[in-house]
């Protein structure tokens, strides 16, 4: 089942025929909100806005674990998020689209990145965080829809909630190598693949954050709400035509990635772990 965590500007999924609505309890709290199901053309398709339906959650207020546990729990095997991001590369103009498939954590507040600890051990390989047969889907849908889609590309997370400093911008552009920056997919990428999930998100540029020389053009709030309509548009034309010719899963890693990854052994573990380690490898 397909998952799609809507970010800033995306409270609700536009063409989804609602069927249902899950209020979930999970093992970390409380998703950021009820979880929408529907069908988009006759495809089971779940929703869940990242920063609650009324935008009340900062980006290290997000309860990243009991969204993607929620969506597991659902029966998700693929997730594509949607997210504001600035442009740190010239070359992606305000309101392109990216698909970034490397992620750096520049992250240093207390957010909690894993499921695992509390007596069990794991350690998943994130060398390639998002899904390569999912990405080719999606880029398959822009071209079939005529939108240009940057790949390879390379989404550094901060904090938040605060825009950054030109300091830390010429930082993740330069020594980072970050071509995006953005305040959400950390940890979110990483628990996907930590529960067996296919993730990618489709980062939409509203701004050149603020590297650039011109001071009219460092991001600002208003600037990305004044730019970031139309850009949406376009993500969702995008999405629209995923969902309406992506026929099957693909197999790929990211639903083994727990395969080899988990050093306690089985008989180490109490009941509610055990439990714990069947929904993530379900």
């Amino acid at each position: 089942m397909l998952g799609i965590i809507g970010g800033t500007g995306i409270y609700q999924l536009d063409g989804l025929e609602v069927t249902g609505e899950h209020d979930i309890e999970t093992p970390f709290g409380c998703p950021s909100a009820p979880i929408l199901q529907g069908k988009v053309d006759d495809r089971d398709v779940l929703f869940l806005p990242r920063h609650g339906r009324q935008h009340q959650l900062l980006p290290s207020e997000v309860n990243y674990r009991a969204n993607i546990w929620a969506l597991k729990k659902l029966g998700v095997t693929q997730i594509i998020g949607l997210s504001a991001v600035g442009s740190l590369k010239e070359e992606i103009a305000p309101g392109d689209l990216s698909l970034p498939n490397q992620y750096f954590d520049f992250v240093k507040g207390a957010r909690e990145k894993t499921f695992f600890g509390n007596g069990i051990a794991a350690h998943v390989s994130t060398a390639e965080p998002t899904c390569a047969c999912l990405e080719e889907e999606i880029c398959a849908a822009g071209r079939s829809v005529g939108i240009e889609i940057h790949t390879d590309k390379t989404y550094g997370c901060v904090d938040g909630p605060r825009l950054g400093t030109r300091a830390e911008s010429f930082f993740l552009r330069g020594a980072a190598g970050c071509d995006l920056v953005g305040m959400t997919n950390v940890p979110e990428v990483f628990l996907a693949r930590e529960a067996q999930i296919c993730y990618c998100t489709i980062a939409i540029a509203t701004d050149y954050d603020c590297w650039l020389d011109d001071p009219a053009q460092h991001v600002s709030v208003e600037q990305v709400i004044a730019r970031y309509g139309a850009s949406l548009e376009k993500a969702k034309a995008v999405l629209s035509e995923f969902i309406q010719h992506d026929e099957a899963e693909g197999t790929c890693g990211c639903r083994t990635s727990l395969s080899s990854a988990v050093l306690t052994p089985k008989d180490a573990l109490n009941s509610e772990q055990q439990a714990l380690l069947e929904i993530l490898s379900a």
